[in-house]
C-alpha cells in the first residue's frame, strides 16, 4: 500500500464524527438521486407502453384530395415489404351516435379486421368483458369502451341502436367491452369494417393504415419510405409531440435538481476537508520535513475526498436500491387507479447501468472538490507548520 493511501484512510478513521457526516450527507443525496432514476424510468417506460405501445407507430392516411383510401389491399402489401415495418391493419373510422333506451352519447366507430388490428395495438388484453375477436366471426356486433358502456348503461348481449347523418342506421350486439384507463374508454367503439364500410356506406375503401414496426424510434424513416408511395404518412413522434415533450422535460429538470443535490453534497467534503487541513497542519508540516513532496500532500487529500465520495456512492445506492423495490412493490388502491391511467403499481425500474453511473458520477465530482483542500494543504509552508504544534 502506498503511504499516501495509508495516511488517507489513517485520516478517515480518526476523524469518524467528521466522516460520519460526509459519507452520510452524500449517501442522503444519491439515495433521492436512485430513487428518482428508478421512478423517472419506471414512468417514461410506463408511458410508452401505454401511449406509443398501443397506438398506431405509423400512421397512413388517403392521398391529397382523397377522402378514402381506394386500393387498400395492394398498398397494404406494399407497406409489409418494408423493412423494420411488423404488422398493418386498415380501419374506417368515423363519428357515429350510440343509443340505448333513453340514453345517448357520441364517439367514434372504428371499423377493422380484428385479426390484423389485435397485432397493431393491445386491445385483446384490455377485454374486460367478451372477446374482441367475436367481431371477425358475428355480423352487426361492436365492442366498446367500459366507461362508454356504463354512460350507455349497456351490459354484454345487449343490442345498441347506431346512427348518423349520411349513414346507414344499425342495430349492433355489444360482444366485447374493454377498459384501458385511458380517454379512449368513453369516446372508442370497434366494429368489423364490413360493418363500418356498410354504417357509412362506402364499400370497399379505407381513410387510413395502421402500422407497427420492429423499432418504435424509426418512425420517422418508415414514415418517409412510406410517403414515396403517394399517401400520407406520420409517425407517433409527429402524431403526439406531447409525449416526447412531456419525457424531456421531466427528465431535464430531475436532471438539474439532482445534479445540484449531488453537488451540494460534495462540497460539504470539502468543507469537512478543510477542516482536516487545519485540523493537520502539524502533521502536514511533519511529513514536508520528512521529504514529503507536495504532490504527495495532494494526493493524501484528494484520496481522501475520493474515497468519502466513494463510500457515500455505494451505501447511497444501496439504500436507494432498497427504497426503490419498496416503492415499487406498493399497489395502487383499484378506486385510484384510473387517475393514472389504469397503473395499478408504481411503476420502478432499477437499471445496472444508471447505479454504475450515478457511482462513478458520484466518485469522479469528489475526486474534482478534493482539489481545492489538496491544493491548499500543499501550499503550507513546513517550518511554519511544525511551529503549530
Amino acid at each position: 500500500m502506498r503511504y499516501e493511501l495509508f495516511i488517507a484512510l489513517r485520516q478517515i478513521r480518526a476523524r469518524k464524527f467528521q466522516t460520519l457526516l460526509s459519507v452520510g450527507a452524500i449517501a442522503l443525496a444519491v439515495m433521492v438521486l436512485t430513487i428518482s432514476q428508478a421512478l423517472m424510468v419506471g414512468f417514461t417506460e410506463e408511458l410508452y407502453d401505454t401511449t406509443v405501445d398501443k397506438l398506431p407507430q405509423v400512421s397512413v392516411s388517403p392521398q391529397e384530395g382523397e377522402d378514402y383510401i381506394y386500393l387498400y389491399g395492394t398498398l397494404m402489401e406494399e407497406i409489409s415489404s418494408i423493412e423494420g415495418v411488423t404488422a398493418v391493419s386498415p380501419f374506417l373510422t368515423g363519428q357515429a351516435s350510440f343509443r340505448f333506451k333513453d340514453n345517448s352519447f357520441n364517439a367514434e366507430l372504428k371499423g377493422v379486421v380484428p385479426l390484423q388490428e389485435s397485432e397493431i395495438s393491445s386491445i385483446e388484453e384490455d377485454m374486460v368483458e367478451g372477446s374482441f375477436r367475436e367481431l371477425e366471426f358475428s355480423q352487426n356486433t361492436v365492442v366498446i369502451g367500459s366507461r362508454l358502456a356504463e354512460k350507455l348503461e349497456v351490459n354484454l348481449g345487449d343490442s345498441v341502436d347506431v346512427s348518423f347523418p349520411n349513414a346507414n342506421p344499425l342495430s349492433l350486439r355489444v360482444v366485447g367491452i374493454f377498459h384501458t384507463g385511458s380517454p379512449l374508454d368513453e369516446s372508442l367503439a370497434y366494429t368489423s369494417l364490413d360493418t363500418a364500410q356498410e354504417f357509412y356506406d362506402v364499400p370497399d375503401v379505407v381513410n387510413g393504415i395502421s402500422v407497427r414496426l420492429q423499432d418504435f424510434n424509426m418512425d420517422r424513416e418508415i414514415a418517409a419510405e412510406i410517403g414515396k408511395t403517394g399517401y400520407e404518412a406520420k409517425g407517433w413522434t409527429e402524431t403526439n409531440p406531447a409525449i416526447l415533450r412531456t419525457i424531456a422535460i421531466e427528465s431535464t429538470s430531475n436532471n438539474v435538481v439532482y445534479g445540484l443535490i449531488i453537488v451540494i453534497a460534495s462540497f460539504g467534503v470539502v468543507s469537512t476537508l478543510n477542516l482536516s487541513v487545519i485540523g493537520a497542519t502539524g502533521q502536514i508540516g511533519m511529513l514536508r520535513a520528512m521529504g514529503a513532496p507536495v504532490s504527495s500532500i495532494q494526493t493524501i487529500f484528494i484520496l481522501q475526498s475520493g474515497i468519502l465520495g466513494l463510500l457515500g456512492a455505494l451505501f447511497g445506492t444501496f439504500a436507494g436500491v432498497l427504497i426503490s423495490l419498496a416503492i415499487g412493490g406498493y399497489e395502487i388502491p383499484a378506486a385510484s387507479s384510473d387517475v393514472y391511467g389504469g397503473i395499478s403499481f408504481i411503476p420502478i425500474v432499477v437499471r445496472a447501468q444508471d447505479i454504475v453511473l450515478i457511482i462513478a458520477a458520484v466518485f469522479l465530482l469528489n475526486l474534482i472538490t478534493g482539489i481545492y483542500p489538496a491544493r491548499q494543504a500543499a501550499k503550507l509552508d513546513p517550518v511554519k507548520s511544525i511551529s503549530t504544534r
